[in-house]
């Protein structure tokens, strides 16, 4: 990780937890000690979005899972930038290859609902990454590319600040098979390189690209040495207290 780029670290508790379970996660977090000069964002369900937020520590930042592309209207459960903002919160995920994958939310959704999201004034981590039939097919380049054209696309350039790129090969999401911190490297190599050619050497070094998939307390300070990877989108080990030593990888 280059000097300039602070280490990031996204919990996403998907679709988990319960009020005692969260006040058991949010114990661990408070009490840490939390490396500080790493930032965390926990990314919650909806229905717990504002109860988390009044709860962690205003150090620690706060994510939806998910949000829509328009600022309200009819369309039945969906949540809009606007509320996540109204709650408190500052921080969106958005196109997590769940959503894409079991949801069926294509590249130029996503696209619209990163535009959307910047523009009302939202922090965004956008994920981008290929299935296991991709990678062994050689296009492993060719679907994150196009994954993150119709995002860049979509991003003004003076919101570049408020986004964190995340790489999350599918096949290893969930599954305990993680990509070796050189193949990792080697993806966020390349996406840097298209972040300069496509957009702007400033853009390229400045934008944290973090990694997702399977990162545990075991492999995280392998990931975190290497240049390219900024820090790390994790799952369920997020909700465990083992998630400290994730966040404090970089130290």
């Amino acid at each position: 990780m280059a000097p300039e780029r602070k280490f990031f670290v996204g919990g996403n508790w998907k679709m988990n937890g319960n009020k005692k379970e969260i006040d058991a996660i949010i114990s661990f977090l408070t009490a840490g000690p939390l490396d500080p000069n790493a930032e965390l964002v926990c990314g919650v369900s909806p229905c717990y979005l504002d109860y988390v937020r009044q709860k962690l520590p205003a150090s620690i930042g706060v994510a939806a899972q998910n949000c829509y592309k328009v600022a309200k209207g009819a369309f039945t459960g969906e949540i809009s930038p606007a509320m996540i903002k109204d709650i408190g919160a500052e921080w969106v995920i958005l196109g997590h290859s769940e959503r894409r994958n079991v949801f069926g939310e294509s590249d130029a959704l996503i696209g619209e609902k990163v535009n959307h999201a910047l523009a009302e004034g939202l922090k965004v981590i956008p994920c981008i990454g290929e299935k296991l039939e991709e990678r062994e097919a050689g296009k492993t380049e060719e679907v994150v590319f196009s994954q993150l054209k119709a995002i860049v696309d979509k991003i003004p350039q003076d919101k570049w600040d408020n986004v964190v790129i995340a790489y999350e090969p599918v096949w290893a999401i969930g599954t305990g098979k993680t990509a070796s911190p050189q193949q990792a490297q080697e993806v966020h190599g390349k996406l840097r390189q298209w972040l300069a050619d496509n957009v702007s050497a400033e853009v390229a070094q400045k934008t944290r690209i973090i990694y997702g998939g399977s990162v545990t307390a075991e492999n995280c300070r392998e990931l975190a040495k290497e240049a390219d990877i900024d820090g790390s989108l994790v799952g369920g080990a997020s909700l465990k207290p083992d998630f400290i030593h994730i966040v404090n990888a970089s130290q």
